[in-house]
């Protein structure tokens, strides 16, 4: 199964507890911190609720 790989560029300050709850799902606490996941629908659905906070890394 193939792997996506998210980076955390934005800072949590300022986004509402439900993103930080999302964020939070997906283990980023740090700015610049990279996690990589199975691609998965909610995966993906996870990171386009959040989607103005992370970016996907090749």
């Amino acid at each position: 199964m193939a792997e996506i790989t998210v980076k955390l560029v934005r800072s949590r300050i300022g986004t509402t507890p439900a993103q930080r709850k999302l964020l939070d799902s997906l283990g980023l606490k740090r700015r610049e911190q990279v996690k990589s996941f199975k691609d998965t629908p909610a995966i993906r659905g996870i990171i386009a609720k959040v989607s103005h906070l992370v970016a996907l890394v090749d």
